[in-house]
C-alpha cells in the first residue's frame, strides 16, 4: 500500500470512478470546465498556435469521419488539435467521498474523458499531456540610450521566446510527439518524458486541500518581534546605542518597513537611499519611499531592471517611484546590482547621522516570511561611510573608495574570501586549530573550491551548508576528507549567506548577499559585511550551530555525488528550533517586563 493510500488520499483515473463520482465529474465538466475550453485544430487555415510558456496542454490526434462536418474540406484523414488546460481552474478536483477519504481526479483527466463534446463527429485516436518551456534569457542592448524602454521591449518579446524544452507523458503517442517536435523545432535532447503528472509544481499547495491531515503539514512559524526593537521607544535612538541583528522569518520583517515608514515623515530625515532587486507585488516599501519623496526628502532608489522574472514588476515600480519624485537608477551596465542596502541620512543635534540596513535577502515583505535571511541594522560610522560610498559608486560612477569594512563584488569580494580561507590554512600549518563554516545557496566558483581543497589538505575542518548546486566534492581522501556538505530542505527556503572563520579563537563572522559562484563574484554588485559586536556575532554563530545539528531536514552530500538523509535517531529540526529560540528570546526580554503583546505573536 502506498503512503498516500495509508493516509487515505487517492487519485483516480476517470475510468476508475464510481457512478456517483462520475456524475459529479461530468457535471463539473459541463458547468465549470467546458465554458472556458478552446479547441484549436491545426490545418492550412489554422497554423500551429503560439503556446504559452509553461502552460499545461493536451495534444489530440483526431480521425476524420466521412460524415459532413467542420473538417469536411480538409484532405488529411488525421487532424492534430491542441486544448490548453485552464490555469485559472483548480488542477485537483476533489470528489465526493465517504468517511475521512480524500479522493481526487486531475483536471486534465476530466477534460480527456469528455473530449467528444469538443470534437463531436470525429474519432479521438490519442491524447497526450504536454507543456513547453520558452527561453527566458535576457539579452539586452546595454548600449541603448534608454535601458527602460529596451527592457520593456524585451519583456514583451520574452513571452514568445523560442522553445527550449518539451515535457510529455511517458506513454506518449509517437505521431503526437513527432508532430510537436517538428512544429516546435526541437531536438531529441529537448524532450523530457514524464512518468507521472506533467508539471508536478502544482502539488506545492496540495496539502492545503486535505481534510484531517494536520500531521502532514508543516508546523506554523509565526515571525516574532525582535525584542530590542520592540522594547525601544525610538529605533533611531536604539541604533545609536547598539547594532541589531534580524533573522527572518523567525523574527519579523516589520522593523525594515517601519524604519522607512518613520523616515518618510520624520522632519529630521534628509535623504533615503535604497537598492531594490525583488520586491513584493504590493510593496509597502514602495509606498513609503514615494511618501518620502512627496514630503521633500532626497530619495534615491536603485531598481535592478534585470532581476530575472521580476523585470516587468520592477519597471512598474520604477515608473511609480519616478512619478513621485524619486531619483531612480536602473542598474549598472554589464552588471546586476544584487546587493541589499538601505541608507537613511538624518540631521540631529550632534550633526548628520547615518543609519544603515544590510541584508542577505531581498526587500520583499512576502518572501521574508518564506526565506531564511539575516540582516544588520547599524549606525556605526564605518558601515555608513562604506554604504554611502557604494551608493555614490552606483549612482555617480565615482571611483571606488577604500572600504573600511565592506567587501564588494566584482571588485574585491572573491579575493577577500580567498584571503580568509588562506588565513585558516596558515593557522593549520602552524598546528593551530582551524575551521570554516559557510552557509550559502550555491557553491560553483572554481577558485574558491580549489582553495577549500587546499584548506582541507592542510587540516582545516570545513563545514558547508549549501542548499542548492554544489560543485565541490567532499570526502575524497587526500583532497577533501575534512569537508562536509549538507543541504537543508524544509518548510522555509534557506537563503541566508553566512561565513565563519575560526581565526585562532578570534572568530570572524560575515553576512553577505553573494553566493560563491562566478555570476555573483564577477557579474553582480554584491556586498559582504562583518558582524563585529560580540553579542551579535554569537547570535549568528548560534544560527550556524543550530543548522549543523539538524537531523530531520538535512541531507549530506556523498563523495559519489548523491545526497543521503541524516538519520541519527534525533528529532531535531533546525527551522523549528530557530523559531523556538526567537519566541523564547522575545518572551524573555519583553513578556517579563509586562508589556502587552499582540495575540498574533502568541504561538
Amino acid at each position: 500500500m502506498s503512503k498516500s493510500q495509508t493516509e487515505k488520499v487517492y487519485f483516480k483515473k476517470y475510468n476508475e470512478l464510481k457512478n456517483k463520482e462520475k456524475e459529479y465529474a461530468k457535471k463539473y465538466f459541463n458547468e465549470i470546465i467546458l465554458p472556458v475550453l478552446t479547441p484549436v485544430a491545426i490545418d492550412p487555415s489554422h497554423p500551429f498556435p503560439l503556446i504559452s510558456n509553461k502552460s499545461l496542454n493536451l495534444g489530440i490526434l483526431l480521425q476524420k469521419n466521412e460524415d459532413e462536418n467542420v473538417f469536411s474540406n480538409i484532405k488529411e484523414k488525421q487532424i492534430f488539435s491542441v486544448v490548453e488546460v485552464p490555469s485559472n481552474l483548480q488542477r485537483f478536483i476533489k470528489l465526493p467521498s465517504s468517511g475521512k477519504k480524500n479522493v481526487f481526479i486531475y483536471l486534465e483527466d476530466i477534460i480527456k474523458a469528455n473530449l467528444d463534446q469538443l470534437f463531436s463527429g470525429n474519432q479521438i485516436v490519442a491524447v497526450d499531456t504536454f507543456r513547453i518551456t520558452r527561453n527566458a534569457e535576457v539579452i539586452l542592448d546595454e548600449e541603448s540610450k534608454n535601458l527602460l524602454s529596451e527592457m520593456k521591449r524585451y519583456v514583451k518579446r520574452r513571452r514568445w521566446g523560442f522553445v527550449v524544452r518539451l515535457e510529455i507523458n511517458s506513454n506518449y503517442n509517437n505521431y503526437i510527439l513527432n508532430f510537436l517536435k517538428d512544429k516546435l523545432n526541437l531536438e531529441q535532447d529537448d524532450i523530457y518524458k514524464v512518468n507521472g503528472p506533467v508539471n508536478p509544481g502544482s502539488f506545492m499547495d496540495f496539502a492545503s486541500k486535505l481534510d484531517n491531515h494536520e500531521h502532514l503539514k508543516f508546523k506554523k512559524i509565526i515571525p516574532q518581534p525582535n525584542p530590542k526593537i520592540y522594547n525601544a521607544d525610538d529605533i533611531f535612538e536604539l541604533l545609536k546605542e547598539e547594532d541589531v541583528i534580524l533573522h527572518h522569518p523567525f523574527e519579523s520583517f516589520d522593523p525594515v518597513i517601519e524604519i522607512v515608514k518613520k523616515a518618510a515623515v520624520d522632519p529630521k530625515v534628509l535623504a533615503i537611499k535604497q537598492s531594490l532587486y525583488r520586491v513584493s507585488g504590493n510593496s509597502p516599501l514602495i509606498k513609503h519611499l514615494t511618501t518620502a519623496a512627496e514630503n521633500g526628502k532626497q530619495v534615491t532608489v536603485l531598481v535592478e531592471l534585470k532581476a530575472r522574472f521580476d523585470e516587468e514588476q520592477n519597471i512598474a515600480w520604477a515608473k511609480k517611484l519616478e512619478e513621485a519624485g524619486c531619483h531612480v537608477i536602473y542598474g549598472i551596465k554589464g552588471l546586476k546590482v544584487h546587493a541589499k542596502a538601505l541608507l537613511i541620512v538624518r540631521a540631529e543635534k550632534e550633526g548628520i547621522k547615518r543609519y544603515v540596513h544590510m541584508s542577505s535577502g531581498n526587500y520583499n515583505d512576502k518572501t521574508a516570511e518564506l526565506y531564511t535571511d539575516m540582516a544588520l541594522m547599524t549606525s556605526k560610522d564605518n558601515f555608513a561611510s562604506d554604504i554611502a560610498g557604494l551608493f555614490n559608486l552606483l549612482t555617480g560612477y565615482s571611483k571606488p573608495p577604500e572600504w573600511k569594512l565592506l567587501s564588494v563584488a566584482p571588485l574585491d569580494l572573491r579575493d577577500d574570501f580567498l584571503k580568509l580561507i588562506e588565513g585558516e590554512i596558515n593557522n593549520a600549518k602552524n598546528s593551530l586549530e582551524a575551521k570554516i563554516i559557510a552557509k550559502m545557496n550555491s557553491l560553483v566558483d572554481s577558485k574558491i573550491i580549489k582553495k577549500l581543497y587546499q584548506a582541507s589538505q592542510a587540516g582545516v575542518k570545513i563545514e558547508l551548508i549549501v542548499r542548492g548546486i554544489c560543485c565541490l566534492v567532499p570526502g575524497i581522501k587526500g583532497v577533501s576528507e575534512n569537508i562536509t556538505v549538507r543541504s537543508i530542505i524544509g518548510k522555509l527556503l534557506e537563503h541566508s549567506r553566512i561565513f565563519y572563520f575560526y581565526n585562532n579563537n578570534q572568530p570572524l563572522v560575515f553576512l553577505s548577499s553573494a553566493d560563491w559562484r562566478p555570476r555573483n563574484l564577477d557579474r553582480r554588485v554584491e556586498i559582504s559585511f562583518p558582524i563585529e559586536d560580540p553579542e551579535k556575532k554569537e547570535k549568528v554563530i548560534n544560527v550556524l550551530k543550530t543548522v549543523l545539528n539538524d537531523s530531520q531536514k538535512a541531507h549530506l552530500l556523498q563523495s559519489n555525488g548523491e545526497y543521503k538523509k541524516i538519520d541519527d535517531g534525533n528529532n531535531y529540526e533546525s527551522q523549528l528550533e530557530l523559531f523556538e529560540m526567537a519566541k523564547t528570546s522575545f518572551q524573555k526580554e519583553v513578556l517579563n517586563k509586562q508589556f502587552k503583546v499582540p495575540q498574533d505573536y502568541i504561538f
